[in-house]
């Protein structure tokens, strides 16, 4: 794996010492590719890799006009002022996991199929093509992250303590979106409609998910059972919670969404390598 890459490029990667021989090598190939990936979708524009965080402001924007303006929604959370700022706010926490969620599961459920030359070279481990782009989409929304904890602070004087349990959450929603992730990515080699099939399935999902509404909104025997079998609602719910309030409201669901995600990502890795061998011969 050494040979992969170049040794000027290895040496400005970062390192972490627990990560020795194959695996270390697989981490910084991993690292590398994502740069890479980060470095071409924005090649040549003005704004740079800044483009994810005003997409992620104009969707925001979009939002918090329709249900807040026009809809009248309204939201009431302790230590913000009650307006529309606050809904902005409480929308755009909500809306973070589900940004770097679709945009990471439905471009690994590409990587494979764009990818046909390292497919056919047999030092390249393929199991890394489908977490470039999960992991390329999870950086693109941590700008729009630290945005949030900017505005926050300023709205209400208050930085939160629980901000340290960020990395708690992070872990579970990278499993899930990754082992989603490969099964798309292994799937669409043989059936190319897998993609088009999951941008209708995460329409349906978005509207199904208090994102843009509370979810006191849902019919009160359905609201405890949509934050127990969609971990996405409960990431949501578990960003607010941390971000805007300074509690956790969600602990037994985010236990359960955890082993849930686990659970994807271990079925998820196991298909796509049963798929493995045959992506040669196919593409």
């Amino acid at each position: 794996m050494r040979g992969v890459l170049p040794k000027s490029e290895r040496r400005s990667l970062p390192r972490i010492p627990a990560l020795t021989g194959p695996w270390r090598s697989k981490f910084d190939l991993l690292l590398t590719l994502t740069q890479r990936d980060l470095e071409s979708r924005y090649k040549g524009s003005l704004m740079g890799n800044f483009w994810p965080l005003l997409n992620q402001l104009s969707q925001l924007f979009i939002y918090t006009y329709v249900f807040s303006i026009v809809l009248k929604v309204k939201l009431s959370l302790d230590g913000l002022p009650d307006n529309n700022l606050t809904f902005g706010l409480w929308l755009f926490a909500g809306l973070l996991p589900w940004l770097a969620f679709t945009n990471g599961f439905l471009q690994a459920s590409n990587a494979v199929i764009l990818q046909p030359n390292l497919v056919k070279k047999v030092v390249f481990p393929l199991c890394l093509l489908p977490l470039v782009p999960v992991l390329a989409a999870f950086i693109e929304s941590s700008l729009g992250l630290m945005a949030l904890i900017v505005l926050v602070a300023w709205s209400s004087g208050v930085i939160h303590n629980t901000l340290w349990l960020l990395p708690l959450i992070w872990l579970p929603q990278l499993l899930l979106t990754a082992g989603l992730g490969y099964f798309a990515a292994g799937l669409t080699v043989f059936l190319r409609d897998i993609p088009q099939t999951a941008g209708v399935f995460l329409n349906l999902l978005f509207y199904l998910t208090p994102i843009v509404y509370p979810a006191t909104a849902i019919p009160e025997p359905f609201q405890d059972w949509v934050f127990w079998v969609n971990p996405i609602a409960t990431f949501s719910a578990v960003y607010r919670d941390l971000l805007l309030v300074g509690e956790i409201g969600h602990a037994a669901e985010w236990a359960v969404a955890s082993g849930i995600s686990a659970a994807v990502f271990l079925a998820g890795l196991w298909c796509y390598r049963r798929l493995r061998p045959a992506f040669a011969d196919v593409l």
